[in-house]
């Protein structure tokens, strides 16, 4: 996350490190994700594209700092992942993906699922609204990754802003929705991918899971603000 800040532990209990297999037992933070069942995290399909053999990846949940152990964080296997059948690798179309875990997790203050909301995004959600992105990704655009969980406030911006000639000139699609700010500096980055931009509801008192983190052109420059996936538009197929 760029120009974020060190969450609180328990602040985001549906974000989830998905992490791959390396030489040994050891295992290696790659995307975000986010619990939205006891058994059930989304991500971004482009995270786990090519590598969907379930053995190679584990889910880790309720911890703040992936490398200190946490009696409130709990690790599962990964029983199956389904990939959208309309991810698209070249225009990041239909970038999500499903992963079951091998046995469902216990709740806890710490390890919450997140509510996909209404179907379509309430006028409050339009532009311009205060949303939340976390994840363990990069700080700046070339740098290295984070340990502690990362947390930023970010703004909807409209997509007519966002697909302007001198943004993203029309490569947003309706499945898409742009999320930053609009001077740059604030933004999801690599291996933040896969993981949640969540809005606050006043009405229900809860937040709502608007988008999962998708790409960018490069991280929090000016005019290119981060490409979610609009969730909204997915839940006939989640």
């Amino acid at each position: 996350i760029i120009g974020g800040h060190d969450a609180q532990p328990g602040a985001w209990p549906w974000t989830v490190s998905l992490q791959i297999r390396q030489i040994g037992a050891k295992f290696a933070h790659v995307c975000g994700g986010v619990l939205i069942n006891e058994n059930s995290v989304l991500t971004a399909a482009h995270c786990v594209k090519g590598r969907k053999n379930p053995y190679f990846w584990r889910a880790v949940l309720g911890v703040q700092n992936l490398q200190k152990p946490s009696r409130h964080g709990a690790r599962r296997s990964i029983r199956s992942i389904v990939v959208h059948p309309g991810f698209n690798t070249e225009t990041f179309d239909n970038d999500i993906a499903l992963v079951e875990l091998g046995s469902a997790v216990w709740y806890s203050p710490h390890i919450q699922p997140i509510c996909l909301g209404p179907p379509d995004l309430p006028p409050s959600t339009h532009n311009h609204t205060e949303c939340s992105i976390s994840g363990w990704g990069r700080t700046t655009e070339k740098g290295k990754t984070s340990n502690v969980l990362k947390e930023a406030r970010v703004e909807i911006i409209p997509s007519s802003v966002c697909n302007s000639s001198d943004a993203y000139g029309g490569l947003i699609s309706d499945n898409m929705i742009c999320a930053g700010s609009e001077s740059g500096g604030i933004d999801a980055c690599q291996g933040d991918s896969g993981g949640p931009l969540a809005c606050y509801h006043r009405d229900t008192n809860q937040h709502h899971l608007v988008g999962i983190a998708s790409y960018g052109r490069g991280c929090g420059r000016p005019r290119f603000p981060g490409i979610y996936v609009r969730v909204s538009r997915y839940r006939g197929w989640i």
